[in-house]
């Protein structure tokens, strides 16, 4: 059995705080890019109209020496007519439709969570270093890899896609997980108990870890898709813009689409993790399913999950219902980490906190 590292292990719970401190002052950058949004709109519609100005006064020229009458029978509907507003300045692949501008507190909030993200990779390397093994063997090192993990999808992902929109909410996110496990449930470094001393433990724990990780990020995208369905159902009412920063969120149709995609790799991901905690329930106890209280909620979520995604596909509930599956099923998964880890005794409460 490896010695445990008690000096390194300090140095990863002190990573742990400077990355959360990191996440922290992305998360306000984030924050303050939505807030000071109403500026950057501006710029955007303005460039906006200056390029539907020069496509009607190209219009216009095109038509000069042309038949008077034909040219009266043209619809309004045509290449060159003004779209209607439709209150975004996202298109459905999640695209600005102009250039946003320099947005530099977003900016700002992206160059730090790299830097936390850094910091945040030091502290879980070393936190497996010093105790000669992986990360993940009880609540404090499940919740800071995966939040962990949650930073590199989004942060990955923004390399590709501008979804610098969620990095409120995303970010928030992060630094409230490892606020929760530096804070709630602080547990030294030490070795595995013997139950948890198997190869099962990174192949079942690992894709747990990475499921979870892609529903906190539908987590978010699903709680977008309401405030931003429930802002479009006003403006179609004629009521006023009170969240005026969504217009640089795509459209709830976009958000959902998305989400489904993701929850999609998550649910054959938590399906795994279903199976191969049977399986090594099978190797450890001798049955592959006990009713264990883990056991039942592990298989709530899956069934949760499931029902979303059959009433997705069917098209029969989409929209808000989607969404509001969508959260249920997360909100099942943290219920499912805190409040059955810490009050429900059964074969799994081994790991501690």
């Amino acid at each position: 059995m490896p010695t445990i590292n008690e000096n390194l292990g300090a140095y990863s719970d002190l990573f742990m705080l400077l990355a959360a401190m990191a996440y922290a002052i992305a998360f306000i950058s984030f924050a303050w890019d939505l807030a000071k949004s109403s500026r950057t709109i501006r710029e955007l519609e303005s460039g906006l109209l200056a390029d539907e100005a020069r496509q009607l006064a190209m219009a216009g020229a095109a038509t000069t020496g042309t038949d008077r009458g034909s040219a009266a029978t043209h619809s309004p509907s045509g290449p060159h007519a003004p779209a209607e507003d439709d209150g975004l300045l996202v298109n459905e692949s999640m695209n600005y439709t102009r250039d946003a501008g320099k947005r530099t507190a977003a900016r700002i909030g992206v160059s730090v969570a790299w830097i936390g993200w850094l910091i945040h990779g030091f502290a879980v390397v070393s936190r497996a270093i010093a105790a000669g093994r992986v990360p993940w063997g009880n609540m404090y090192e499940f919740l800071t890899t995966g939040a962990f993990v949650v930073a590199t999808v989004f942060l990955v992902v923004l390399l590709r896609k501008d979804l610098r929109f969620m990095g409120t909410f995303v970010i928030g996110l992060v630094t409230l997980m490892l606020c929760a496990a530096t804070m709630g449930f602080p547990t030294p470094v030490a070795h595995l108990v013997p139950a948890l001393q198997s190869p099962w433990l990174i192949i079942h724990v690992s894709i747990a870890v990475l499921a979870s990780s892609l529903f906190t990020i539908t987590f978010a995208l699903s709680v977008l898709q309401l405030l931003q369905a429930d802002r479009q159902s006003k403006l179609a009412a004629g009521k006023p813009d009170k969240l005026a920063f969504l217009r640089m969120v795509p459209s709830a149709a976009a958000l959902e689409n998305f989400a489904y995609r993701i929850n999609t790799i998550g649910f054959v991901m938590w399906t795994f993790t279903l199976m191969a905690g049977a399986v090594w329930a099978e190797a450890a106890w001798g049955r592959y399913w006990g009713w264990d209280t883990k056991e039942v909620w592990t298989f709530v979520i899956w069934v949760v999950f499931a029902g979303y995604l059959h009433a997705r596909a069917t098209r029969g509930w989409t929209g808000t219902r989607s969404a509001w599956l969508s959260i249920i099923g997360y909100l099942c998964v943290v219920f499912n980490f805190t409040v059955v880890n810490l009050y429900f005794n059964g074969l799994h409460s081994y790991a501690g906190v």
